[in-house]
């Protein structure tokens, strides 16, 4: 009976979660890992509330995200206007897609000593290094959805008499927009992970700030707790997707049953 109330309930899934966090702890008090090397679970959760009551964590939080949220908008804006400029234009395919496809194999993490080196060690580089990851995986999705509309649909919206700006606004447009939300949600992964490389630049505040200091004084319970806000910031913006597709896309017939 318990097996089948966890099953329905979702419960199972968290069972070896806690069975994790458990050994954990146990192995903790017990001296099998040292302090220096993993702080216990416990020790976390007392941190994260020191650090939340004392305003530390909230005040960098707020930088971090910030950063993460100006980056993102800034590649997400660019990777969508080329996108649209390169999947609607055969000349603008020419122009901008070789260029773009050259660019994305470039690792984004090679390009940080040369980011410094333009934009100097402040908040420039940061931002920089964030909206150039997040711009290509927007670009790719959006490009290839707006290729992938039926183009009898498009040809149907001519014969009945729709403009060539009317046949991107309601045919071509509704029918990318779910290539754009798995690249915007790509995106915002990439963001995330940049903005943990980022910080590690010359931070003077934000979460990357708190690990460096962290790792100075040995404090890997503060270094665990940053690690949790960067995996709930990851988790709450894919959330944010989550529920824009879900809203964006009521059209679209669901294939998966209940």
């Amino acid at each position: 009976m318990l097996r089948s109330l966890l099953r329905h309930t979702g419960g199972a899934r968290w069972v070896s979660p806690l069975a994790l966090l458990g050994l954990w702890e146990l192995a903790s008090r017990l001296g099998l890992i040292p302090e220096r090397t993993l702080a216990a679970p416990s020790a976390v959760v007392r941190s994260l509330g020191q650090m939340i009551l004392s305003g530390e964590l909230p005040d960098n939080l707020l930088v971090s995200f910030w950063r993460v949220a100006l980056g993102l908008a800034i590649g997400v804006g660019v990777g969508v206007v080329l996108a649209l400029v390169a999947g609607l234009s055969r000349r603008g395919e020419y122009a901008i897609d070789p260029i773009i496809q050259i660019k994305r194999t470039i690792p984004a993490l090679a390009l940080t000593p040369l980011f410094i080196v333009w934009f100097g060690i402040g908040e420039t580089p940061k931002v920089a290094l964030i909206a150039f990851a997040s711009t290509f995986p927007v670009y790719i999705n959006l490009y290839a959805g707006i290729r992938g509309v039926d183009v009898r649909l498009v040809e149907c919206a001519r014969s009945f008499g729709l403009t060539r700006l009317e046949q991107i606004w309601h045919v071509i447009l509704p029918g990318a927009l779910p290539s754009l939300l798995v690249g915007l949600r790509y995106s915002l992964s990439i963001a995330i992970l940049m903005l943990v490389v980022a910080e590690q630049v010359n931070a003077s505040a934000g979460l990357g700030y708190l690990v460096n200091n962290a790792r100075d004084f040995m404090r890997t319970d503060i270094i665990v707790v940053c690690l949790l806000v960067y995996a709930a910031l990851g988790l709450g913006a894919d959330a944010l997707v989550r529920m824009v597709e879900k809203r964006a896309l009521a059209w679209r017939p669901n294939l998966v049953e209940a």
